[in-house]
């Protein structure tokens, strides 16, 4: 895979991480949160929901640190262990293999118990795998009973634990916040103990608004976390053939060219499924929310299938919600008569309505031309971002009335246009001022669009045109 030019990829050990571990349904994603103060982590009564780790940065006591939401175990730990039966790759070893990733980075260990349950065999297996591994520094796991309630039943749920010979229990509930703060103080203890240079101290200052969001959308299973993962170089998120692996909306943060850019990995939107599964209907409903909360799409279509009306759709709603977007035909690795033309042609003749998107072909799997996906955002940045000033929009109207006079919608007066102003940038939005009695043909605000394009560029973004008086 060619070098990236990017000049500071994601770094899982730029801060200090706090991971969150434990077997399946101990309340891991309702925790993560409480404490982030978000609702990043899916909650389910069902085992196995969280598959990808969610990340979130947390400041206290002036120390900012990650907090890492893993997925839950559910019947084998250390796949590193000579004479270890061979397993299948399935999704479920693919998420324990990651959290192992996190575990074996994290500056502080939080095992996370159910103090309604007790200890189960999973809990003692795990209790002596840490024990194992980190023998000589027990001090950085923090056991903690979660689901605990204040009263007089809060010694006895907490104290069975102290069986597991991991330090002093600490009493919390996940849905109520009650000793979380006792908890951060004990993390933020331990970062402190272990004198790390890349403790972050919280910085009061204004939000950075330079800060441009990437949402990769797309049906289910046409390759977007591993392009992803090849926009990295990092494997933050699972990849699998089996739609809906992605189920929650995954942000990575990087630095490229000095411009900094999230990218926000969803669940596949699939709006020909009538009636989804519940937590993969969850999961579009999110996607389509982190689309919401985007600047730039990468549309990603999967250049060996036919476009559909799925896609068809997919773009209405990424036109809808005012995103610039990039069209990107992946797998173009699996095409034996790479015809850029001919493809150009295919797409834009069942995306007529598309056209002033830019398309890139690239391959996630050797990682052909997906660098230059981070020159096309940055450029479709500027462009979104971009101010036309009132002597550019005046020249700008003078020289297509001259090329096109104005057409009436309806009525005998043809119509006049006194002035051309954009209101609105991040996307651009222009006004037509035109006189109080005339109005103006719907293809003539679609000829002053492409002029606009024409002469300004604006690649890859939409423009949002309003007549009036």
């Amino acid at each position: 895979m060619p070098t990236k030019k990017y000049t500071k990829k994601y770094n899982p050990k730029e801060k200090p991480q706090a991971v969150i571990f434990g077997r399946t349904n101990t309340g891991k994603s309702t925790f993560f949160n409480t404490l982030s103060e978000s609702k990043e982590a899916m909650v389910s009564p069902k085992e196995g929901v969280t598959r990808d780790s969610n990340v979130a940065n947390i400041y206290w006591q002036g120390v900012e640190f990650e907090l890492v939401d893993t997925g839950g175990f559910i019947d084998y730990l250390d796949t590193e262990e000579p004479n270890k039966k061979k397993r299948e790759n399935t999704i479920d070893e693919k998420v324990q293999k990651q959290a192992l990733k996190y575990l074996k980075k994290g500056d502080v260990i939080i095992f996370l118990l159910d103090s309604k349950v007790g200890i189960l065999p999973q809990d003692e297996q795990i209790a002596n795998f840490l024990k194992k591994r980190y023998s000589n520094q027990k001090n950085k796991i923090i056991t903690v009973a979660n689901k605990v309630d204040k009263g007089i039943r809060e010694h006895l749920e907490v104290a069975i634990f102290h069986k597991l010979n991991l330090g002093e229990p600490m009493p919390i509930s996940a849905i109520t916040g009650s000793g979380t703060g006792d908890l951060l103080d004990r993390v933020v203890e331990i970062i402190k103990q272990q004198d790390k240079k890349t403790i972050h101290k919280k910085e009061k200052k204004e939000p950075d608004k330079s800060i441009v969001s990437v949402c990769l959308t797309g049906k289910p299973n046409v390759g977007k976390s591993t392009l992803l993962n090849s926009l990295l170089d990092y494997e933050k998120v699972i990849v699998s053939d089996i739609p809906h692996t992605t189920r929650e909306p995954q942000n990575v943060e990087i630095t490229y060219n000095d411009q900094r850019l999230i990218f926000v990995d969803t669940a596949g939107i699939n709006k020909k499924a009538r009636k989804p599964k519940d937590l993969e209907k969850y999961g579009i409903e999110r996607s389509l929310q982190a689309l919401g909360k985007a600047d730039i799409s990468l549309l990603i279509l999967d250049i060996t299938q036919e476009i559909t009306q799925q896609e068809r759709k997919l773009i209405d709603e990424i036109i809808k919600k005012r995103k610039s977007f990039i069209i990107i035909a992946s797998k173009w690795d699996l095409i034996d008569d790479k015809n850029t033309s001919k493809f150009i042609d295919y797409i834009y003749g069942k995306l007529p309505f598309a056209t002033w998107a830019p398309i890139k072909f690239v391959s996630a799997y050797t990682g052909k031309n997906v660098d230059k996906i981070y020159e096309l955002i940055l450029e479709i940045k500027e462009q979104r971002q971009a101010e036309l000033s009132k002597s550019q929009l005046d020249k700008f109207l003078n020289k297509i009335i001259k090329k096109h006079s104005p057409t009436k919608a309806k009525g005998y007066k043809r119509p006049y246009i006194y002035e051309i102003n954009q209101p609105k940038i991040n996307p651009p939005k222009f006004d037509i001022r035109i006189g109080k009695k005339d109005t103006l043909n719907e293809s003539y605000v679609r000829f002053i669009k492409n002029q606009l394009r024409e002469t300004f560029g604006f690649k890859g973004t939409p423009i949002n045109i309003e007549v009036v008086r």
